[in-house]
């Protein structure tokens, strides 16, 4: 485990809810491929800097698309040769790096036992293409996890909307979408929404001791809060998917 390593898992139990709540859903997917499987492989799509899979018994390849100039550039959104770079020296169980579109996608069919896509699809136009080629690269028995925006209760429109974002699903459009290419599809809440998660979504700074505290006491109070609310479209910040072939 690298230094960078080291500190991040150090430092998850703070963290954001919305991050602790995928490390703690991987861990346990990830144990029941393990049972058949030594070291599973993972396909990390969009996960530039997803520090999600770290310290995780598993094979990871990240994939995401080459920035350009624009939107893309200014959001500090996909892959450069500088973050290449940096991701190859920070992480140790990263097995590849895929700059690619994958709605345009040309990996081969059945490569990984697993696809993890956070806070990705909403960023997507063709969202049809990218999730059958997201099935496509899966093996039989193999799942997917998405998070996403939660449209039934967060709106993307006004003056304030997010310009990189194409769509805010509802419950049941992602779990239709994902449905017409996968097996079997759950689809629930995550995440209460409120001051204690805006806290908590601060950055630490050195320099700032009493926003760290107030950012990790937030964290604690919204995970605490975060509890028991899979069936609750209100006031909560995220859909989760996982979808199994």
């Amino acid at each position: 485990m690298t230094r960078y390593e080291w500190f991040r898992w150090v430092t998850f139990p703070i963290m954001t809810v919305h991050l602790q709540t995928v490390r703690k859903d991987l861990k346990r997917l990830l144990q029941d491929v393990s049972k058949t499987t030594k070291q599973p492989s993972v396909l990390d799509v969009g996960g530039r800097k997803s520090p999600y899979t770290i310290g995780l018994p598993t094979s990871v390849t990240l994939l995401d698309v080459p920035q350009e100039e624009g939107t893309r550039q200014n959001l500090n959104l996909g892959f450069t040769d500088s973050i290449l770079s940096t991701i190859q020296q920070k992480r140790s169980n990263i097995d590849n790096l895929i700059i690619q579109d994958m709605t345009k996608s040309t990996i081969p069919n059945a490569s990984y036992d697993a696809v993890i896509c956070v806070e990705v699809i909403e960023h997507v136009e063709e969202d049809e293409p990218f999730v059958a080629n997201i099935s496509k690269v899966i093996k039989k028995g193999g799942w997917a996890y998405f998070t996403t925006p939660n449209g039934d209760y967060i709106k993307n429109d006004g003056p304030n909307r997010n310009l990189d974002h194409v769509k805010h699903y509802k419950r049941m459009e992602l779990k239709e979408l994902l449905e017409r290419h996968f097996d079997k599809v759950d689809v629930h809440y995550a995440v209460k929404t409120g001051k204690y998660r805006v806290n908590g979504l601060k950055s630490f700074r050195k320099n700032h001791p009493i926003g760290i505290i107030k950012s990790i006491v937030s964290n604690i109070i919204n995970r605490i809060e975060s509890q028991g609310l899979e069936n609750s479209p209100v006031r909560t910040a995220h859909l989760v998917a996982v979808a199994y072939k």
